[in-house]
């Protein structure tokens, strides 16, 4: 090669040298901005500094955040980061940026808001690694009927490296303390309204919001929490209704949410990342708040939402209990440019994932959580048989719900609210791991969807530190008298299958009118009923109807104006071709919400007493809070062989309280079984 082809050859090769340099660093640069963290690391700081000289508030600095909290009371007054004084709500009070609250009451009286604020401040541990403190509120009788009866110590733990903080509550009741219910637990932020203003709560549910001044210019509709949007700021929102339970979920994908700046040149993301469900209350599919307008976001522990008063944490006099609530990480992040805002929300997914892997953390200095090395795991198998499918073979309890929780009767964990709660999917086989277990005493329960019922294992389970629990095959037989001669609706817990109208067009929440699965999200869907069935009820007829377009998915009361309301009477109509089975019949009757109502079911004469009623039950307002179910309950109905006849039958359905819009019930599941035939 000559020496002019040998420059050639090295520019070249220099060229592309270089060429690959820049590309290794726009890539490092890509992956450190989908990080959240570019411009934060390179001026990170490698120790957490505790400034605690002023006697009234505390700042704890790890390089990236810097939280300032006050003292006693523990309030988080502010958090600094990456250049901005207070990613919250500044103007705000102290006592009303970042705090914990719970609402409570005596037995028999009304309910009480309450900000927990500390009056012991200390510090836990403090290095150069890691500072955890304690702001403790010690019950004594001077507080009796105006603080809630436990002792709680609000914790909170700052890492080096971590782009966020941890917190997490400690409740007590030692021996001696009065009766109390707890309807609330919760952590609630309320952040800088000038700056956020993009609101992520999943992948497809995520949306430019409003402001709360939106919200007090708006028409206050049905109830406070529902508005309609009459002279927004930013037109886009006018005409639409804004309610903080349009955005609720379920506690096993209440994972991550939070709100980002999408209009600043240096976008924010603020998320709250709960990397387990242990601590909440009621189950996996309990419904729950997350991020709404205020911008707000909230970390909830315990509630009544979608339940009612049956699942409160009830405490006798004197009764003794400790549980620790969390920790949830506050996780921070950012963006070097506006155009790659959205990478804020996949990254907080990321640091949701390394959260659910450091589960349990090892890094809490209380000694009543239970580090990973104390806690135990049960396995096993779960299989269904129903004597009346596919000639009663063995099935697998493919992708079953299955859970430990505080021992009680079958599907008593969905009104359970004090002990910790474990729960897991089967796979495709029914096998199941249930990992990272506090020591104690649970009952093994199960759901199946496809089926009805609720599984639960015969003996306690006792989990030991460490324990290791294989309860190999278990067989569940769910509920069942006789064959199907019918059935409507798919046992799935949830109203989800059956016909979910169009919303109004004026009273619409835009994030929703393309998702088709979250449809039942749009308010006002229960006044839909009466433009369905303006002069009669609803008729379903058995083998000609079909569920998914002919079964509205509430059955509500009707308006007569005035603000006078009548109940409903829906009918099942089917043939029964032969001849009546002498025996009982058995209606297997399946709610997925019960709504301030008093069900009854009449079989073939629609004035008679009512041959069944399910008493009432006080609800759990899912269906003004745009839920597609609240509390599961299964009846099984006996149903002498005389109540029917051959050929044409009908079965009344009538909720028989009618005093708001709101009453009524939503159906799971409904199935007729017939006797058995014996032959002698």
């Amino acid at each position: 090669m000559g020496k002019k082809n040998k420059k050639l050859f090295f520019l070249w090769w220099f060229g592309m040298a270089l060429q690959l340099c820049f590309l290794l660093d726009a890539c490092s640069e890509k992956i450190l901005l989908r990080r959240g963290l570019r411009e934060v690391k390179s001026t990170t700081n490698s120790t957490v500094e505790l400034n605690s000289g002023d006697t009234q508030q505390l700042v704890v600095d790890n390089g990236i955040v810097a939280v300032t909290l006050s003292i006693p009371e523990g309030y988080v007054l502010g958090i600094s980061y990456n250049g901005i004084d207070n990613i919250l709500e500044a103007e705000n009070e102290d006592q009303d940026r970042g705090y914990f609250d719970v609402v409570w009451n005596e037995p028999g009286k009304p309910s009480n808001f309450e900000r927990v604020h500390g009056t012991n401040f200390s510090i836990v541990e403090t290095n150069e690694n890691m500072v955890e403190v304690s702001f403790l509120r010690t019950w004594t009788s001077s507080m009796n009927g105006s603080n809630v009866p436990i002792n709680i110590d609000i914790r909170y733990i700052f890492r080096s490296g971590d782009s966020g903080y941890y917190s997490y509550a400690i409740f007590d009741r030692p021996e001696g303390l009065p009766a109390v219910e707890v309807d609330q637990i919760r952590i609630v932020f309320k952040l800088n309204k000038d700056r956020f203003n993009y609101m992520a709560i999943s992948e497809s549910r995520q949306r430019s919001m409003p402001t709360m001044r939106d919200r007090e210019s708006g028409q206050v509709l049905a109830y406070p929490e529902a508005v309609l949007l009459t002279k927004p700021m930013n037109p886009e929102f006018r005409g639409e209704v804004d309610d903080k339970y349009q955005y609720s979920c379920e506690n096993k994908d209440n994972s991550v949410h939070g709100w980002m700046s999408v209009d600043s040149d240096t976008p924010v993301g603020f998320w709250i990342i709960t990397p387990s469900n242990e601590f909440r209350n009621a189950g996996p599919i309990k419904q729950d708040l997350t991020s709404h307008v205020g911008p707000i976001s909230l970390s909830m522990f315990v509630s009544t939402h979608y339940a009612g008063k049956e699942v409160t944490m009830a405490f006798q006099e004197g009764e003794t209990y400790k549980k620790v609530f969390g920790p949830v990480f506050v996780y921070i992040n950012s963006a070097s440019s506006q155009s790659d805002t959205l990478s804020l929300w996949s990254d907080a997914v990321q640091q949701l994932s390394k959260e659910v892997k450091s589960w349990p953390y090892d890094f809490p200095r209380s000694q009543d959580f239970h580090p990973p090395h104390q806690r135990g795991t049960v396995l096993g198998r779960l299989l269904v048989q129903d004597w009346y499918k596919e000639g009663g073979r063995f099935k697998y309890a493919n992708n079953a719900y299955v859970g430990l929780a505080l021992p009680g009767d079958p599907g008593s964990w969905q009104k359970e609210s004090k002990g910790y709660q474990y729960w897991t999917r089967a796979d495709a086989k029914g096998y199941f791991v249930i990992n990272n277990i506090v020591p104690g005493d649970y009952n093994l329960y199960a759901w199946v969807p496809g089926f009805i019922g609720d599984y639960r294992y015969k003996a306690t389970i006792t989990m030991t530190p460490g324990g290791f629990i294989n309860l190999e095959s278990l067989v569940y037989i769910p509920p069942r008298n006789g064959p199907t001669i019918w059935e409507i609706g798919v046992p799935d817990r949830s109203a989800a299958e059956f016909y979910v109208p169009d919303p109004y067009p004026t009273l619409m929440n835009k994030l929703y009118t393309q998702q088709r699965r979250d449809k039942f999200r749009q308010y006002g869907l229960w006044e839909r009923y009466a433009d369905l069935y303006p002069d009669n009820d609803l008729v379903y007829t058995v083998g000609v109807n079909t569920y998914n377009k002919d079964w509205f998915f509430a059955q509500v009361t009707r308006s007569m104006g005035n603000k006078t309301y009548q109940p409903t009477t829906w009918q099942i109509v089917f043939e029964h071709p032969n001849e009546i089975i002498p025996g009982n019949y058995t209606l297997q009757l399946a709610l997925a919400c019960a709504a301030d109502a008093n069900l009854q079911v009449r079989f073939n004469d629609p004035d008679a007493e009512p041959d069944f009623s399910t008493g009432y039950i006080k609800g759990d307002n899912a269906i003004a809070r745009h839920g597609i179910h609240g509390l599961h309950r299964l009846f099984s109905i006996d149903v002498p062989s005389e109540r029917f006849v051959r050929g044409k039958n009908i079965i009344y359905l009538r909720p028989s309280k009618a005093v708001n819009p709101f009453q009524g019930v939503m159906y799971d599941y409904i199935r007729l079984e017939r006797p058995l035939i014996t032959t002698k």
